[in-house]
């Protein structure tokens, strides 16, 4: 039987991707440290699944479970922007050591496809909108770094030993079980927080900055497109092909707004072509953002115990991006 192997299946979107999986009968096996993942994600399909608590960017028996013939999803990284600044070498462990060791297990075991999930922010401050797969890398912080040179890796690995991949470059991704800091989820976990507290939202800027904000479903659909799908060793883009401010969100979810200062390196607009991956593959995301933001209200107990930023912790937690990036 062929086995879906998904690095980080505990986290955000992961877990997300293993619920689809487990409905379509597939034997899924999650590899995660619990270091940003969290068991509540998936502990109601727990015992339909094989679930390894490892470190990937450490060798060790998780190795072996790639014996026989799998498709691989890799997920698992750190992904913060100013734990990346304070503490770029663990970052570039997880991220690049971590994808070098799910590339040498994949080698040995002449898997079937590795479908990886990228980052837009590889690019930086884009000069075109809406921003193509080959606009101009300029990665503006650690994160951003380490995940191109994860994504440069895999690259190389399927030139030299023949390995088939597709690389996601992922945008805005927003829906249940996001966290309220990290790169994917951030500002809607942050917001619902904040609702469910009592506090008002913390606004970056004026607020006219727009997103390209993709649901997690859709994302997942994309990643199982591009593992079934016939092209390989291919980079897309994965957004929802539109824009919405920061203020209308905010109108969309509903409470009090208070706005602080705009941070550097933070780009005013992000915006996917998602032409690419429509042309090749077919992909098209379906959930628009009134629906997606609808989701997310039915469900926002899951934030209830999560941490509730004020502009004081912000301020505080932000000081190295004010230091490192505003040159």
């Amino acid at each position: 039987m062929i086995k879906y192997i998904i690095t980080g299946g505990a986290g955000f979107i992961g877990s997300h991707l293993v619920e689809k999986l487990i409905k379509q009968n597939k034997k899924v096996i999650v590899l995660d440290n619990l270091s940003t993942g969290r068991l509540e994600n998936i502990k109601r399909f727990k015992k339909k699944i094989r679930f390894i608590k490892c470190d990937i960017s450490k060798k060790g028996n998780w190795i072996k479970e790639f014996k026989g013939k799998c498709y691989v999803f890799h997920l698992a990284s750190l992904a913060d922007i100013v734990p990346s600044i304070q503490n770029p070498k663990k970052y570039f462990e997880s991220n690049v050591n971590g994808t070098l060791n799910i590339l040498e297990a994949c080698r040995k075991a002449k898997i079937i496809k590795l479908i990886y999930s990228a980052s837009s922010s590889c690019y930086g401050i884009p000069k075109t909108y809406p921003t193509k797969e080959f606009e101009k890398i300029n990665p503006m912080y650690p994160y951003a770094l380490t995940k191109k040179m994860g994504e440069d890796l895999i690259i190389h690995w399927s030139k030299v030993f023949g390995i088939p991949f597709i690389s996601l470059r992922l945008f805005n991704v927003y829906g249940t079980r996001s966290r309220t800091s990290g790169t994917y989820g951030a500002m809607f976990g942050v917001f619902l927080a904040q609702k469910l507290a009592n506090h008002p939202f913390t606004i970056v800027g004026s607020g006219k900055q727009t997103r390209d904000f993709t649901y997690v479903t859709d994302v997942v659909d994309a990643f199982l497109k591009s593992s079934k799908s016939k092209i390989s060793n291919e980079i897309f883009n994965i957004g929802s092909g539109k824009t919405i401010s920061v203020n209308k969100i905010t109108s969309l979810i509903k409470g009090k707004k208070v706005f602080i200062k705009k941070r550097p390196g933070e780009p005013d607009c992000t915006f996917a072509d998602i032409s690419k991956i429509k042309r090749y593959i077919g992909w098209v995301p379906k959930i628009d953002i009134e629906k997606g933001v609808d989701m997310l209200l039915n469900d926002i107990e899951y934030w209830k115990k999560a941490p509730v930023w004020t502009p004081k912790k912000i301020n505080k937690i932000t000081k190295l991006w004010f230091k490192h990036l505003k040159r």
